[in-house]
């Protein structure tokens, strides 16, 4: 390999380097926000899981009961936890309300005197928006997962385009030694001897 070429790849590892490293500096950064803000704002709602005594815990079917076990009496601050509350609690009880939103509203619509089908839209809407919410939660949270995730891949790439860079750099040395210590015997050998 020429000197050249050997300066040229060492320049795009440099480059490399500098770019996966911002990249993964922003991933972590992102991470870090998306958990940080998603946890700020459930922990500002203040919903707290049923305890395993609670009479809707209870209520609740098996399989629903087993998701919500772990965050029994807890406050919610993750995206996990966000999702589990509104896949086996939230929906389970809109499921038992015999309607979707728009069946419901359709009903009220229809009959619009009725009070009963009046708050029974009420409370779908408010379950399906609060649950909608919550998941939107956990998808961000996810986001953030990944790009941490994405963020050590980064590093990683990072310090193995610099661990070549070295390596590069020290052959490119080791040859610049060899060469120098060749230029000076040949200048010594052409000095003629008294």
């Amino acid at each position: 390999m020429t000197s050249e070429l050997r300066w040229r790849i060492m320049s795009l590892q440099a480059v490399m380097v500098i770019i996966f490293a911002i990249g993964a500096g922003f991933l972590f950064w992102a991470s870090a926000y998306s958990h940080s803000t998603v946890t700020d704002e459930l922990k500002a709602q203040q919903i707290v899981f049923p305890t395993k005594t609670n009479a809707e815990f209870k209520a609740l079917p098996a399989v629903n009961q087993k998701a919500m076990a772990p965050y029994a009496g807890q406050t919610m601050t993750t995206g996990d936890q966000a999702r589990t509350y509104a896949n086996n609690f939230i929906k389970v009880h809109l499921g038992e309300m015999g309607m979707t939103y728009s069946q419901a509203s359709l009903a009220a619509m229809t009959h619009p005197k009725n009070l009963k089908l009046q708050n029974l839209v009420a409370t779908i809407f408010k379950g399906t928006t609060l649950r909608s919410m919550l998941l939107n939660a956990y998808g961000w949270w996810t986001v953030g997962t990944y790009a941490g995730l994405a963020a050590i891949v980064a590093l990683l790439a990072a310090i193995g385009v610099c661990g070549a860079f070295l390596f590069e750099l020290l052959v490119a040395m080791r040859k610049e030694g060899e060469r120098s210590v060749a230029r000076r015997s040949s200048r010594a050998q052409a000095v003629p001897v008294a």
